[in-house]
């Protein structure tokens, strides 16, 4: 099996025991083939009932907590987790699957082929995410944002995201789409024209009296950032109340 790299993926018979470091990827098999995971991060939030065992964070996985669980494959995404540490598993004898999600359409496709690798049949809830989006009618009017994503430093939405491809199909265009880094930093008074801002409660916890302020006279939408970022069960939700939430703004 390759994987979104193109890198063949040496799963040998059946899996039945799945270690996910990124936390749309747990989201997805948990939902998916509840039992399957015995690993997570401290970071996989959904499920909330979700009893594995936590190996740290995306980019501080504990490799030897990983190699203690005898998982027969790891799932990661090749933004979300450093080379470094899946090199470190392969080295270790563990199969390890990497995404590679930038758009939404992208999406789909990429979590069919990664629950396939865990030997699962394309889910239910994939089809209902990929026919939400589907049904979702061409944008009469187009708005152009820039989507922070940090502060201290600023830091935004960038070139070749998942973000922006969401937020494209929503009628959105990200400013910062052609910069030449995927996640620049930036200043709030020096960017391109823009009638919006976005600003998710993830990575970063923007709320009302943290992020607005630094965008006078411009509109800003309050999101959440699992729906805006995450690629997963949760894509039905976000086509159902994405395009409410900014539009309100």
């Amino acid at each position: 099996m390759i994987d979104d790299l193109g890198t063949p993926v040496p799963v040998l018979g059946e899996v039945g025991r799945v270690v996910s470091i990124v936390p749309s990827l747990t989201e997805a098999v948990a939902a998916t083939a509840p039992g399957l995971l015995v690993g997570a991060t401290d970071w996989c939030t959904h499920p909330p009932d979700l009893d594995v065992q936590r190996v740290r964070g995306t980019k501080n996985p504990d490799v030897d907590a990983i190699l203690a669980l005898a998982p027969d494959l790891v799932v990661a995404n090749q933004e979300e987790n450093r080379a470094s540490d899946l090199d470190a598993l392969r080295a270790a004898g563990i199969a390890v699957w990497v995404t590679d999600i930038r758009t939404l359409d992208g999406a789909f496709a990429s979590l069919t082929r990664m629950l396939a690798a865990c030997g699962l049949e394309r889910p239910a809830w994939l089809d209902e995410a990929e026919a939400a989006w589907n049904a979702l009618p061409e944008p009469a009017v187009r708005r152009r944002a820039v989507v922070p994503i940090w502060r201290r430093p600023w830091m935004a939405v960038g070139r070749d995201t998942f973000t922006g491809s969401v937020l494209q199909r929503l009628g959105i265009d990200n400013v910062l789409a052609d910069a030449d880094e995927r996640y620049p930093r930036i200043h709030p008074g020096h960017l391109p024209p823009h009638d919006l801002v976005v600003l998710p409660d993830e990575p970063y916890l923007f709320t009302a009296d943290d992020g607005p302020e630094a965008f006078p006279g411009v509109p800003a939408a309050l999101v959440s950032g699992r729906l805006l970022t995450w690629y997963g069960p949760s894509l039905t939700e976000a086509a159902r109340v994405l395009p409410a939430a900014l539009r309100s703004s």
